[in-house]
């Protein structure tokens, strides 16, 4: 069994910061393997620990490399990366542009399953995936919390709204967007640390993947950047509980909020 991973380096951004244009300052980001990411890299590995190869695919510079060496380091059997000069040259990825993208990558690796991450810590878009199965006309199931697997079928139980939830089987291949607290994702050792080091990661540009400039046409564009203005500042209230208690049903009542 092949399984498709898709990998994203997360950026978090500092509490004070500088914009740069259409971003932020480089000195106010830290980047890390995507949290969402994680879960689905060691549910893919443990999935696949008696028989069978998990491949990571990502999407981004040369920059993401060390990103995808931790992937590696974690269980990852192959690593691919996808950028060129087109990919740069788009303000905003968006989950349509990068279901395209993904969608040559499945067709060369002809996987049985693709696991992504449920959203990315920075963009949110929450949306790839399913974009994704939808290219591909697979099946697909969201927000995946606990999953078993036999020859045809995925049993999959979905996290839904109000702590409630949803146990539905799913034909293979599909698309699966993995949930936080599926698994315990595992710490690299040294030595896998030392190994993902070494090994390669396969570069491949939208050339070399068979898309032509048509095939990415993004439906959002970033114009802009800024960060919003505070149009009140909070108040604090200190002293007993009935006395805070008090100045709280004062300011309550004279803004009209109990109305």
């Amino acid at each position: 069994m092949k399984i498709l991973v898709t990998v994203t380096e997360a950026a978090t951004v500092d509490t004070v910061f500088e914009i740069d244009g259409l971003g932020v300052d480089d000195r106010y980001l830290s980047t890390d393997l995507n949290e969402w990411d994680a879960y689905a890299l060691e549910e893919a590995v443990q999935l696949t620990e008696e028989a069978g190869e998990v491949v990571t695919v990502t999407i981004g510079p040369d920059s993401v490399e060390e990103t995808v060496r931790q992937a590696l380091a974690k269980g990852a059997d192959r690593a691919i990366r996808i950028w060129d000069d087109r990919l740069a040259a788009h303000s905003v990825l968006d989950p349509l542009t990068k279901a395209a993208v993904l969608e040559a990558v499945v067709a060369d690796e002809q996987p049985d399953l693709v696991f992504t991450g449920v959203q990315s810590a920075d963009d949110r878009f929450g949306a790839t995936g399913t974009a994704l199965a939808s290219r591909l006309d697979w099946a697909w199931g969201t927000v995946v919390n606990d999953l078993q697997l036999d020859t045809t079928v995925a049993h999959v139980t979905r996290e839904l709204e109000g702590s409630l939830e949803e146990l539905t089987d799913t034909r293979r291949p599909a698309v699966l967007t993995i949930q936080t607290g599926i698994n315990e994702p595992r710490f690299a050792s040294l030595q896998d640390i030392t190994r993902a080091q070494q090994a390669d990661i396969t570069v491949k540009s939208l050339t070399e993947l068979g898309l032509s400039e048509d095939a990415l046409v993004s439906s959002i564009e970033q114009t802009a950047l800024y960060e919003p203005e505070s149009e009140s500042e909070a108040t604090v209230f200190d002293g007993s509980p009935e006395e805070t208690a008090a100045e709280l049903a004062t300011v309550i009542e004279e803004t009209g909020v109990a109305q």
